[in-house]
């Protein structure tokens, strides 16, 4: 078996801080999040980013956070041959969901937040209930940090972490959503996101990746799990990710971010900002 590093301490739960960050920092690192950021609009890229705009956590991203961290403990806790029983499950749980990130609070609505925790907690049941991995099965590697360094193909320094590296070098990426997903659509829009994990694990260990798995938790009155499955990445598909990257930097030095209209500013935080950009 392939040996990460030692896995994370229990998860403290700790809210991160909203920092502003340079160009220069920007284009010396890059991650998947922030090419999906910046591909999405490069003035929410700015906003968010470089000036380091601080806005209240979505539900969305505290419900999926809260359903991260606890099958997060779930993998630690197979790796250490320890399995978590449902009453260190139910605890995980709580302690995640009263530590939203941020500084600044949830704008809940009248009794959203009780009935937001309720689902949250049945999408988990349901996941442990019909996942496909064994609970005998041991991981390779738990919320992995990997590094890339891709200066020779004239890039920055790619970086990631992999939620849960399966044995056999399976990779296993954890999404919440409201709408059961389309497998097609799925490999298309999370391509950068694979790809780049796919060659995080190949720097990490040294061989490549038998193949990835989107493990999807669906936010249904009845919770229900998709698993969309995705082979090795491809040379093509790394080719567009290098030039991908390429494209990235080449924006961010031309310090000039523009906003993108369109379906998805119904739901951007930074819609008050983006009206007020000159």
């Amino acid at each position: 078996m392939i040996a990460f590093a030692d896995p994370p301490p229990a998860a403290a739960f700790e809210p991160s801080q909203p920092k502003g960050r340079s160009i220069e920092e920007l284009t010396t690192t890059v991650s998947a999040s922030r090419l999906g950021t910046w591909l999405q609009c490069r003035l929410k890229f700015y906003l968010r980013y470089v000036a380091g705009v601080a806005k209240p956590p979505t539900v969305a991203l505290h419900f999926g956070k809260t359903v991260h961290a606890v099958l997060q403990q779930w993998s630690l806790a197979r790796w250490r041959n320890a399995p978590l029983d449902d009453d260190a499950i139910t605890a995980v749980f709580e302690q995640a969901w009263g530590a939203p990130e941020g500084t600044v609070p949830i704008a809940w609505e009248t009794e959203e937040e009780e009935a937001s925790k309720v689902n949250a907690l049945a999408v988990i049941q349901t996941y442990l209930r019909e996942t496909p991995i064994p609970v005998d099965e041991k991981p390779e590697g738990v919320e992995v940090s990997v590094e890339m360094d891709l200066a020779s193909h004239g890039l920055p320094v790619l970086v990631g972490v992999l939620d849960l590296v399966r044995a056999g070098g399976r990779i296993v990426d954890y999404k919440t959503t409201g709408r059961t997903p389309d497998p097609k659509m799925v490999r298309h829009t999370t391509e950068v996101q694979t790809t780049g994990y796919a060659l995080l694990y190949r720097e990490a260990t040294g061989q490549r990746e038998t193949g990835i798995e989107l493990h999807h938790l669906v936010k249904l009155k009845t919770p229900k799990l998709v698993v969309t499955e995705a082979g090795p990445a491809t040379d093509q598909q790394v080719n567009r990710l290098f030039h991908l990257i390429d494209a990235y930097v080449d924006d961010l030095e031309r310090r000039d971010p523009i906003p993108s209209p369109g379906m998805q500013c119904s739901m951007c935080e930074f819609l008050t900002e983006c009206r007020a950009w000159q």
